[in-house]
């Protein structure tokens, strides 16, 4: 498997190897011109005779001899470049690092030159899609939304005054290169029996509430110094540097203002945030403007694709730019905000926020053998699609549901999927948005 990795196009070793094989060679064949004109001109006594036949395998066909040499001299050649790369990177390798050093070399020169993709949205459905991107890529742009309120992430925020952090706490474990065992601290939650004022709190929201304090209440800034801290593959970067509030209006005219309760409730007609004027972050405006490819989703439709692009900049940002465009459908409905809803209720949603033409491709799942994780789970998503317009996006239908919970993407398959699609289509697409400005 390392030595399959090494060869890897891209990672920048064989063109090396190449070059030092060819300097071998040139000695190689120097020697022999040397060895050729001595065996020649030079008389050996009698004695040596036998000694020099053993030496130069004369007692063997010619070809055979060459073939030999060869084996040989590959062999030595191949050993001793091992040998030498273990003198060299030794000291810079920790005896009990886990990650082998081709696969560090791997991350830095490979999945650095792989494209550049921003992914909208924030819960478990955003976490998903990034542990499987991380594999293809390193050029990764989580935006997170910044509504929620439940939780750990609404005691710090009512307290603390800063804006949530939980997802932004999953995002950047999802995309993290730290020890596993970092992770799993990240993620710990102190139990409500044991930990006092600090039950129900992860570590890793008050890591990041901690970091918001020593920068002085910056949040951005305490949220790039978590990407720098744990090697984040990436970045992660709210939505906002303030706390929004979500409102929502349902079909029988009803308000409702936050996200905890939002999510649980069916039959939303309209979502909106507060305040209205608030302003993006400046890393993820130019994310977008940068990217070559926008993902929307997957994740909870109105309360945490939505919250993000209800913002003024991200939303006109998603529109101007010229990356393909593409919205990834959960494999399963949501109990409350999206109970009944099939693909088509999907997009339409979204486009009612937005506007028409705001994604170019749609992803959904197209197999529906997977295992609920519960009794009574929510039913997979129907795929009805709606009759197609000048605006309507391309849909793409692929199996991405994880095989043990019918409920999740699994984030192998959907990264696949989604590369499927940016390599299929992202170069059509470009040249058509060419033509049509043009």
């Amino acid at each position: 498997m390392n030595l399959r990795r090494w060869l890897t196009p891209g990672i920048g070793i064989k063109r090396w190897l190449f070059v030092v094989f060819v300097g071998e060679l040139g000695l190689a064949l120097a020697g022999a011109l040397a060895l050729r004109e001595v065996y020649r001109d030079v008389q050996v006594p009698g004695s040596f005779q036998t000694l020099v036949s053993a030496l130069t395998l004369q007692f063997l066909p010619y070809g055979l001899r060459g073939v030999i040499v060869a084996a040989a001299g590959l062999g030595l050649f191949l050993y001793g470049s091992w040998r030498v790369i273990r003198v060299i990177v030794g000291p810079f390798v920790s005896p009990d690092q886990e990650q082998p050093l081709v696969e560090v070399i791997y991350q830095k020169r490979f999945l650095a030159r792989g494209p550049r993709i921003v992914a909208i949205g924030g819960g478990t459905g955003l976490s998903s899609l990034l542990r499987g991107l991380k594999e293809h890529t390193s050029n990764i742009t989580a935006i997170v939304a910044m509504a929620d309120d439940g939780g750990s992430t609404g005691l710090l925020r009512q307290s603390m005054g800063i804006p949530p952090v939980g997802d932004i706490r999953n995002c950047i474990v999802a995309l993290a290169d730290a020890e596993p065992l970092m992770g799993q601290l990240l993620q710990f939650r102190f139990p409500e029996e044991e930990a006092g004022s600090l039950s129900g709190h992860a570590v890793g929201n008050l890591l990041i509430a901690a970091m918001t304090r020593i920068q002085e209440e910056d949040f951005e800034e305490a949220v790039r110094q978590m990407n720098r801290v744990l090697a984040v593959r990436g970045q992660v970067v709210p939505s906002s540097a303030s706390p929004l509030v979500l409102h929502a209006r349902l079909r029988d005219g009803r308000e409702l203002s936050g996200q905890s309760v939002i999510t649980r409730t069916p039959g939303i007609e309209e979502v909106w945030l507060t305040p209205g004027d608030v302003s993006a972050c400046a890393d993820a405006v130019r994310a977008i403007a940068e990217a070559d490819l926008i993902v929307l989703g997957p994740g909870s439709l109105y309360t945490s694709i939505l919250p993000s692009l209800l913002i003024e900049e991200i939303r006109a940002a998603v529109i101007a730019s010229s990356a393909l465009r593409l919205y990834v459908c959960n494999v399963a409905t949501q109990v409350g905000e999206t109970s009944g809803y099939d693909l088509a209720d999907h997009v339409t949603a979204l486009e009612r926020h937005t506007q028409p033409g705001l994604v170019d491709v749609v992803l959904a799942n197209n197999q529906f053998v997977a295992r609920p994780a519960v009794e009574n789970a929510p039913d997979s998503v129907r795929l009805r699609w709606p009759p197609g317009g000048p605006d309507a996006p391309r849909l793409v239908l692929d199996d991405v549901v994880d095989r043990e919970n019918a409920h999740h993407h699994d984030p192998a398959r959907l990264a696949a999927a989604v590369m499927r699609i940016y390599e299929r289509e992202a170069l059509a697409h470009r040249h058509a948005r060419v033509v049509r400005s043009a």
